[in-house]
């Protein structure tokens, strides 16, 4: 399992697994948000057995699916939702990584800067300056 830290409070992953989820337990995790839609490529675990997964873990799951590089409004705020509801670290899973960071620099759940997003997403690995003039419009 690929765990890439973001913020003190905060990882993204690619595909996690059901049996993964002690793990996570283990490491801190207190919560898992999945930003894949079921079905989305043969062979995907489905949302329903990595939610038990997670849940028979002790963490709490949340299903935020985002698809065809939308993201939209209501999808953000949920995701800040959460972000700011629970006290500890979020793991945050999509197939590459790459919708999961880009909710987290959407939803700036923490206030910080464009150009602290933009460091945070490239110290994990993904560039998001693409999104600079989207960012500072907010």
């Amino acid at each position: 399992m690929e765990i890439r830290p973001v913020t003190d409070d905060l990882a993204v992953a690619p595909q996690i697994q059901p049996e993964d989820a002690q793990a996570l337990a283990e490491r801190g995790f207190l919560a898992v948000i999945c930003n894949r839609p079921d079905g989305e490529e043969p062979g995907q675990p489905d949302v329903a057995s990595i939610r038990a997964g997670v849940e028979a873990a002790g963490l709490h799951f949340h299903h935020l699916p985002v698809s065809g590089g939308a993201f939209p409004q209501a999808a953000i705020d949920a995701f800040r939702e959460v972000r700011r509801g629970t006290p500890g670290k979020v793991l945050a899973y999509c197939r590459t990584g790459t919708r999961s960071i880009t909710l987290e620099t959407l939803a700036n759940p923490r206030g910080l800067s464009v150009e602290e997003r933009l460091e945070n997403a490239r110290a994990a690995g993904y560039d998001l300056s693409g999104l600079t003039d989207r960012l500072n419009a907010q």
